[in-house]
């Protein structure tokens, strides 16, 4: 009986495996921020962007449900190693420190890092005449570092911020920031703030999304259904709504 007993919790325990194995395939959780005019943001309580868009193309793809999860984009690595969301879906830049911590699907945005200032501020005109300035990026980003192997680095007041880095330069509280060429065309398309794009983006940047070392699997998944919304030019539609261009190809 008791044999019997134990048979019968270990089946149970085995079916409940299966079943929340069987739930988890059924979904992708993906972590953005939020807060990244236009690849990721919220409008009318609604999360919008890029990102949003190509995400649910991935899932309609893979055949599965997409869950996204918002968060200070300073926390999304965090919550990737800790499991809570499968990838990041927000601008990820492909650099080597990363590589050896993450697997990563082939890109699926080519674009460059630019300096931005305030309109009529004729003191910058370009990376180059960034020392002796207060330069603002976002915490967690690849643009801290890019700033940093600059030969005048030190000479730089480099600032991190969770958000509002077009609102302070706007307002000069910083001299200028620095983010992906794509996003500041847009923030100064689409935004009432006085911000000009001061010279020629500085590093080329590939953005791609990352996974745990463990996830190959659903690495590969994904990387093919990107793939797929390349060559049958969806990624390329959803980038023209969003660019009037097609960033996903180099």
């Amino acid at each position: 009986m008791l044999r019997q007993l134990a048979t019968s919790i270990i089946s149970a325990g085995a079916l409940s495996l299966a079943m929340n194995a069987a739930a988890a395939d059924d979904s992708l959780k993906v972590g953005m921020s939020g807060g990244y005019f236009p690849f990721t943001f919220v409008e009318q309580d609604t999360l919008k962007g890029f990102e949003v868009d190509v995400m649910e193309a991935v899932a309609e793809e893979l055949g599965v449900e997409v869950e996204f999860v918002t968060a200070n984009f300073s926390g999304l690595f965090g919550m990737l190693e800790s499991g809570r969301i499968d990838t990041i879906a927000n601008q990820i830049t492909i650099t080597d420190e990363r590589e050896q911590k993450y697997l990563f699907t082939a890109p699926y945005v080519y674009d460059g890092a630019q300096v931005v200032v305030k309109e009529g501020n004729d003191a910058i005109g370009g990376v180059e005449d960034l020392a002796g300035k207060t330069v603002a990026v976002n915490l967690g980003s690849n643009y801290e570092q890019l700033l940093r192997e600059l030969p005048y680095a030190d000479d730089i007041d480099i600032r991190t911020y969770d958000s509002n880095i077009e609102q302070d330069t706007a307002l000069g509280r910083v001299d200028a920031f620095v983010m992906d060429r794509v996003s500041a065309t847009q923030v100064i398309k689409d935004k009432p703030l006085p911000l000009a794009l001061a010279g020629k983006p500085f590093s080329d940047i590939r953005n791609a999304l990352p996974f745990r070392q463990g996830d190959a699997e659903l690495r590969d998944r994904v990387d093919a259904a990107l793939d797929t919304l390349r060559e049958d030019g969806t990624l390329g539609e959803i980038s023209n709504r969003w660019f009037d261009a097609d960033i996903t190809r180099p």
